[in-house]
Parts: structure tokens; C-alpha cells; sequence
């Protein structure tokens, strides 16, 4: 899907036709839109593509006074059993001339903020400063799903802690995957924004600097926790699986001191079962009263010794 946006009164207005100073989104385009923005703005195809392969990691790239920076942006999807399943997207912002042209491979509610004035007073044109926008919103996407996955981690040992299930163990390995890919990408967003803040890459005037360093701050912060709670969601998984693992310990031991307990009955009716002469007592009543002293006998000594 290709969108031409404009700044007008300070409000993004979505236009027909690609003119100077506006944002070119491309999400999921077709080759005849790659095609068209190409001839239209005079970008190098291989540049429009980097950012459409879903394993394309963060960096930068050029080709003839055009600059690529490709990131990585949060998403959120549905899993199965109705859960939420976190992973990131990597989208292309190229710089040129006269437009800033962003590409990925599926909407995302990064760009979708830009483009509905979530974010004001923000225009193309400043082309330095609006790519700031996006890449820092990015990292405040990524605090809020990260804030997000602690909640919804929370919720879950609630629920562990009522019952052991096994909907709900798997929900943490989600949300550990999660952190995992959230904790990468951001390493190597950092990476980019480390090398963006030389101004090298992008022109900074003095006015972006303020803007660069609430981008710093806001990845870094972003890190910061996707590293605290990796390490309490990595240590609660730890902590139930011993709980698990205990468990089954006790109910084994239960288990045992019951199967001890129903062998003595065995053992004694076998003996009163046999053509065997000379047992003492041979009258219906008393194998019935020797078995229950038995395991009377046997259930005190197990329950001392904190087996039963």
C-alpha cells in the first residue's frame, strides 16, 4: 500500500500525488508501487527491498546521496489460545533529497502514530527531525510493550500460584522468546542511533540534538528493562519448574507410602489363603484384625518419618 503524506497547519494530510517535502509510507507495496516511487523520487531499488526481508537486522546503508536506515520496530500479534505474542519488524527509512520514504513489510502502530498525528507539530520537510520522530517512537513502543509483558507476566503467576498449569508455563516461555527478541533488536538499534548521533549519517542541526538525545535516553532506558525482566521472567521459570519438579516429589512419596500400605492386606490374606496348617487363629475374624494393627503400625511409622 503506498500513502503520500503532507504537512499542513501542522497536521499530516494525506495526499494524491508524490510532490517535495512530503513522507512516502510504503507498507507491503507491490512491485508496481516500488516501481513508481523509484521512477517518481529516483531511488535506488535495491535500497526500497533491503527493508522487506524479515531477517534484515539495523544499520545503515547509502547509494548516491540517498541514505537507508533500517531498524527495528515492536509488534504485537495474537497467538494461539488467545495470547499475545511479541516480536519486532524491521522497516526502512530512506532519506533523500527533497523526501523521507519509510518501507516495511507490514503495518505497525510505530508508523500508524506518525501518520494518525499522534505525534504533533512534526513535518517531512524537517527531514532530519522527522526521522528523529519516528525512531523515537519507536523506542517508546518498545517501553510500553516491555511494560506490557510485565503485566501480563504478573497475571500468569497469579495464576501459577493457584493451580500448575501447563497454558500457563507456556505463556512465560512466550513472553521470555519475547524479551529475547525485544533485547536484540534494541542492542542493534543502538548500535544505529549511536552511529546517527556522530552526524555523519544524517545532518544534525542544533535544534535535533535535544530530539537525539530523548531517542538515546528512551533505547537505553528500554534495554535497562528488557534486561531486568528477562532476568525476574528467567528466574520465576527457574523458581516453578523446582516448585513442579517438588511436587511431583511429594505426590511420588505419597504414592509409595500408600502402595506400602495396601501390600500388608496382601500379604496377610495370602498366608490365611494357603493350605497351610497351624496358623495361629484360623478363624475369618482375625487375619481382618492382624491387618488393620499392621497398618496402623505402618501409617504411624510413615508418618513420623513425614512419608505419608
Amino acid at each position: 500500500m503506498l500513502s503520500v503524506f503532507k504537512s499542513i497547519d501542522r497536521r499530516l494530510v494525506e495526499m494524491n500525488e508524490i510532490e517535495p517535502g512530503c513522507w512516502v509510507k510504503l507498507t507491503s507495496p507491490t512491485d508496481e508501487e516500488i516501481e513508481r516511487v523509484c521512477n517518481a523520487l529516483d531511488v535506488d531499488p535495491a535500497l526500497m527491498r533491503a527493508a522487506l526481508d524479515e531477517e534484515e537486522t539495523s544499520h545503515i546503508d547509502f547509494a548516491e546521496g540517498q541514505t537507508l536506515i533500517v531498524i527495528d520496530v515492536p509488534i504485537v500479534e495474537d497467538g494461539d489460545d488467545n495470547t499475545l505474542v511479541f516480536s519486532t519488524l524491521p522497516i526502512g527509512i530512506i532519506v533523500t533529497g527533497s523526501n523521507v520514504i519509510t518501507v516495511s513489510l507490514k503495518e505497525n502502530t510505530t508508523l500508524q502514530d506518525i501518520s494518525g498525528n499522534v505525534v504533533k507539530n512534526i513535518s517531512p520537510a524537517l527531514k532530519t527531525q522527522f526521522v528523529l520522530h519516528i525512531l523515537l517512537r519507536a523506542a517508546k513502543r518498545y517501553l510500553y510493550y516491555l511494560r506490557q509483558i510485565d503485566k501480563i507476566s504478573v497475571f500468569v503467576e497469579k495464576q501459577l500460584h493457584k493451580s500448575m498449569k501447563n497454558k500457563e508455563l507456556f505463556q512465560l516461555l512466550e513472553l521470555e522468546k519475547s524479551l529475547v527478541y525485544l533485547s536484540t533488536s534494541l542492542r542493534s538499534n543502538d548500535i544505529t542511533m549511536k552511529k546517527i548521533a556522530t552526524g555523519k549519517i544524517v545532518k544534525l542541526y542544533e535544534e535535533d540534538q535535544d530530539l537525539m538525545d530523548d531517542v538515546m535516553i528512551e533505547i537505553n532506558q528500554a534495554i535497562e528493562m528488557a534486561s531486568i525482566y528477562s532476568g525476574i521472567l528467567s528466574g520465576t521459570m527457574d523458581a516453578f519448574a523446582s516448585v513442579i519438579s517438588n511436587n511431583l516429589n511429594i505426590v511420588m512419596k505419597k504414592l509409595t507410602s500408600v502402595t506400602i500400605l495396601l501390600t500388608i492386606p496382601n500379604i496377610v490374606f495370602g498366608f490365611y489363603g494357603m493350605n497351610v496348617e497351624h496358623l495361629p487363629l484360623p478363624v475369618a475374624w482375625f487375619p481382618f484384625v492382624i491387618t488393620l494393627v499392621f497398618i496402623a503400625i505402618s501409617a504411624m511409622v510413615l508418618k513420623k518419618r513425614d512419608l505419608f
